[in-house]
């Protein structure tokens, strides 16, 4: 009969952190789909709602931004696809965004029971945000097609935009998910900042209309970027991004996902005895 030894050594867990997130990916993929299924369960329309948000988002904006206050286009790029390329990655960063933040005291219940690195449960929440964006990103396929515009080349970069916007969710994420399980006052302030976020980043207008003196400031929001970056995707040679503002904004999400791996990974210990 084979003999199992089990070996209890301080310190291993932590040193075998990162090689048990890959130990644990089935964890991952069983997380992320059980977030899919629960977010759509006994909905009358199901996923349209991930469609019908962002396009009822987008013809406010057209009226009032486009109509009303009569903002500039993107060359001569149509402003509701101007808009709806904006609200993809802001719709896509919020989704994760909050997602994350709620996940820890959302999981209540399994974080206290066994051992697998915490940092799987917040990660797992960026696929539900994926998936919604990728059926928004449908709807832009439809209006381009309404419009007979023609992305360039530059739609082969989109993924790589994607990935920043998760990257730019995740960082703010775990640090607010972490505060989260102590202050669970951050449930209702996170919402209220995503709001205020959706007014201050260049959703429903072009960031070149930002004064050329304060576009370095106003692109340390790191959305500010990666918007220009998915209008140069989508909208092709009519969008440009402006790059010096695009690298302070990567170095933005660089650092905020560095703090928030790092306040995670210093307070996940506790987690167990505060939630």
């Amino acid at each position: 009969m084979s003999e199992t030894t089990l070996i209890l050594e301080a310190g291993r867990a932590e040193e075998h952190y990162w090689k048990d997130l890959w130990r644990y990916r089935e964890l991952f993929s069983v997380l992320a789909w059980r977030d899919v299924s629960v977010r759509y369960k006994q909905t009358v329309i199901g996923a349209a709602w991930a469609v019908l948000r962002p396009f009822l988002t987008m013809v406010i904006f057209t009226v009032v931004f486009g109509r009303v206050a009569k903002l500039p286009s993107d060359g001569a790029a149509p402003y509701a696809l101007l808009v709806f390329a904006g609200l993809l990655p802001w719709s896509l960063f919020s989704a994760a965004l909050t997602g994350a933040s709620e996940s820890m005291v959302a999981n209540a219940n399994l974080i206290g029971k066994v051992y697998f690195p915490r940092i799987i449960v917040p990660t797992a929440t960026l696929l539900t945000a994926l998936i919604d964006f990728l059926l928004s990103l449908m709807i832009l396929v439809a209006m381009m097609a309404w419009y007979r515009f023609l992305p360039g080349w530059q739609i082969l970069m989109l993924p790589l935009f994607v990935a920043l916007a998760l990257l730019a969710s995740l960082g703010p994420g775990l640090w607010v998910t972490a505060l989260n399980i102590k202050y669970r006052d951050f449930r209702v302030v996170i919402p209220f900042l995503v709001q205020i976020g959706l007014y201050v980043s260049p959703v429903g207008f072009s960031s070149s209309v930002v004064p050329e003196e304060w576009r370095w400031l106003y692109s340390l929001n790191p959305l500010v970027g990666i918007i220009d970056g998915f209008r140069w995707c989508l909208l092709g040679g009519a969008s440009t991004i402006y790059w010096p503002g695009f690298l302070i904004s990567l170095g933005v999400i660089a650092f905020f996902l560095w703090l928030g791996i790092r306040r995670f990974r210093a307070t996940e210990r506790t987690f167990a005895d505060l939630i």
